[in-house]
């Protein structure tokens, strides 16, 4: 009675995965640059004060000692800033964002980003705060937001123009993610492109300013990914509605399309009489969810007898898109649940989407994009790598897949 099977392990802390370790490092970075700027801020109110001999009076001294903040992904390493007052009249510094009093958050790396979408309205001010740090902080200066929106702008410029021929990029997702202004009475229509690299990592290309996401917007896009170096992907994936498969006809030929399935079953459903919807959709799901490309086409062909004589137009907005609706089934089957909808796209967007919404179109058209992006920034370091990602060699080496299968050469079988 006196053994166990319990096994305990020591030195847990120092074994974290390597994704906390980079949120981690994401939030001590956001934070740090929050705090900066805070003090920046503080020191421009004693400008004026200055020694007999032309020095400023109040100037940095190095730092407080590191504080350790209790956030969701463990705890985050904090310098605060010290000042120094040299006409012997104490100053003390104090970070309306990091107070002496704070020990614990619930996630400084998602709320700084909050913070700058909420920041924009100072009538929020405060409400931003909070989401930070807990109601008991306060101070955090309208003027103190602005030189962090610059500083974001500026992160924004440079990650327009970094170069991605250091990748080779197996798949994109592509979408246009629609958005409020405030004063105009169109939406702003951001381009967004999703790449997914040799080594299974996905990042953000492009988040682009567009126009009702039209061929020439589109074009551009490309266009400028092309001009950083990004290589021809071997299949993109995207709503069928878009004028970016115009623009990826004449930019990237060689890519193979993929429409979505989420985007093209609403729209059939959105053609058909409630009624008719709930087995509409099952139908639909019987060919996509079908484990060959066969098996799929017999489903399509069911489908067609089925409806096309009461609707018409539901079975054409299918039957338009056929061959590149298939198109997954000529890749890996460890990839299809990624490749058969532009959800990496749409489950990130989701919750850009609401903060949006809570902004009230308070944001102009860049302050909407350097938004976009920074939120973005966040979501990516969440991501985890494509699912079955030792395959995307292959498919960059340009190896033959048959219904998910590898396709053997006839040296490969004799071997």
């Amino acid at each position: 009675m006196d053994k166990s099977n319990v096994v305990g392990f020591s030195g847990r802390e120092k074994n974290a995965d390597p994704l906390t370790d980079l949120l981690r490092q994401g939030a001590r970075d956001l934070i740090q640059q929050a705090v900066e700027a805070e003090l920046s801020e503080y020191l421009q109110q004693f400008t004026e004060r200055r020694l007999k001999d032309g020095r400023a009076a109040v100037v940095r001294n190095g730092y407080q000692p590191e504080r350790h903040i209790q956030t969701g992904i463990g705890p985050v390493t904090v310098k605060v800033p010290k000042v120094r007052a040299k006409d012997g009249k104490p100053i003390t510094f104090r970070s309306a964002l990091v107070p002496p009093y704070v020990r614990k958050t619930r996630s400084l790396e998602s709320a700084l980003p909050w913070l700058y979408l909420k920041g924009v309205s100072t009538g929020e001010m405060d409400n931003a705060l909070q989401v930070l740090v807990g109601p008991e902080a306060k101070g955090l200066s309208a003027s103190t937001v602005a030189r962090l929106k610059r500083q974001w702008a500026q992160e924004y410029t440079a990650w327009r123009q970094s170069r991605l021929d250091r990748d080779r990029w197996v798949y994109v997702w592509a979408d246009g993610i629609y958005s409020g202004l405030r004063a105009e009475d169109t939406k702003l229509c951001a381009l967004v492109v999703i790449g997914v690299n040799e080594r299974g990592q996905k990042h953000f290309l492009a988040i682009e300013d567009g126009v009702r996401e039209s061929t020439q917007s589109w074009r551009e896009v490309l266009l400028d990914l092309k001009a950083r170096g990004m290589n021809t992907p071997k299949l993109a994936v995207g709503d069928g509605a878009m004028g970016f498969w115009s623009a990826l006809d004449e930019v990237y030929g060689a890519t193979r399309q993929q429409r979505c399935w989420m985007h093209k079953t609403s729209n059939v459903l959105n053609a058909v009489p409630k009624s008719v919807q709930a087995k509409m959709k099952q139908s639909l799901h019987d060919i996509w969810q079908a484990d060959t490309r066969k098996a799929a086409e017999s489903a399509f062909e069911k489908f067609e007898r089925m409806y096309e004589a009461k609707y018409p137009k539901a079975v054409q907005c299918l039957h338009k898109d056929r061959d590149e609706l298939m198109a997954f089934y000529d890749f890996p089957a460890k990839h299809w649940q990624s490749l058969r909808t532009t959800n990496p796209i749409e489950s990130t967007f989701g919750t850009i989407r609401h903060r949006t919404k809570r902004s009230k179109g308070c944001l102009s058209r860049d302050g909407m994009l350097h938004m976009i992006y920074k939120l973005g920034e966040c979501a990516q370091k969440n991501w985890r790598k494509q699912r079955g990602f030792n395959y995307l060699a292959k498919v960059v080496q340009g190896v033959k897949f048959r219904d998910g299968e590898e396709v053997m050469t006839a040296d490969q079988r004799v071997a």
